[in-house]
């Protein structure tokens, strides 16, 4: 079975990938990433919370790698990254497809994290009114 890893290294050198979670979020939202890889030790937990979130949205594959140092020899930089998406994959495209048919990839029918509901147009006028309450009670 080929790791992660390797497949971010033969995207790298025959596609065309984008690393750090800036970057990822972007491609993410423009529909353009084929696979987001995501590190798992990330700290504080909140700088890449929010991509799987937003791969089941956009109904995009993304998978984790265990170390951030290690995904970020395999994008080619002597740093750790938090994050990488494939944005081309190259000769990786079997090698990503694989990858999602073994599960190891998540895409949104495979998962249901539900995002937050949205408030209602009453509870927004709620909270305004509550605000506005307080202020006068100053």
């Amino acid at each position: 079975m080929v790791s992660v890893y390797e497949i971010v290294e033969l995207a790298r050198k025959t596609g065309k990938i984008e690393k750090g979670t800036n970057e990822v979020t972007k491609a993410i939202e423009r529909g353009t990433a084929k696979l987001v890889i995501i590190a798992e030790d990330v700290q504080p937990k909140e700088i890449t919370q929010h991509l799987p979130l937003l791969c089941n949205e956009k109904g995009i594959a993304y998978t984790t790698a265990d170390s951030k140092k290690k995904l970020g020899v395999a994008v080619g930089i002597n740093i750790a990254t938090s994050s990488a998406v494939i944005i081309e994959p190259g000769d990786a495209a079997s090698q990503i497809a694989s990858l999602e048919k073994t599960k190891k990839a998540t895409k949104i029918t495979k998962t249901a994290e539900k995002a937050p509901a949205k408030e209602t147009a009453k509870e927004k006028k709620e909270v305004k009114e509550a605000k506005e309450t307080t202020k006068e009670k100053k």
